[in-house]
């Protein structure tokens, strides 16, 4: 059975960090193209940074420059280190495989930044 299972999200004021760590299981992880998505709302589910097999990284324009994804492999884990949030960075943020698989999505991690 997959599960993704995300963590880290948090209350933080505009300028901090956070980190979100997403761990996979039921699937062979470092096989699969993995990304963060977030939905805010009132808005669609949105893919904010995904990262290939390979290690390569794209970034949605939004967070470039500010948001970091990594992987660790032997962890079945992907992460997202988020620096210099913003109040537009308010959202659920989800880890899902890049295409996404709709049976894959899992609770997400709540990010809220307010003053």
């Amino acid at each position: 059975q997959v599960q993704l299972v995300e963590s880290g999200g948090g209350l933080v004021e505009p300028g901090g960090s956070l980190r979100l760590s997403c761990v996979a299981s039921g699937f062979i992880f470092s096989i699969k193209n993995m990304a963060w998505y977030r939905q805010a709302p009132g808005k669609q589910r949105e893919a904010v940074a995904s990262i290939i097999v390979g290690g390569r990284t794209y970034y949605a324009d939004s967070v470039k420059g500010r948001f970091t994804i990594s992987r660790d492999n032997a962890k079945n884990t992907v992460y997202l280190q988020m620096n210099s949030l913003k109040p537009e960075d308010t959202a659920v943020y989800y880890c899902n495989t890049s295409p996404t698989i709709k049976s894959y999505w899992g609770q997400g991690t709540q990010v809220t930044v307010s003053s």
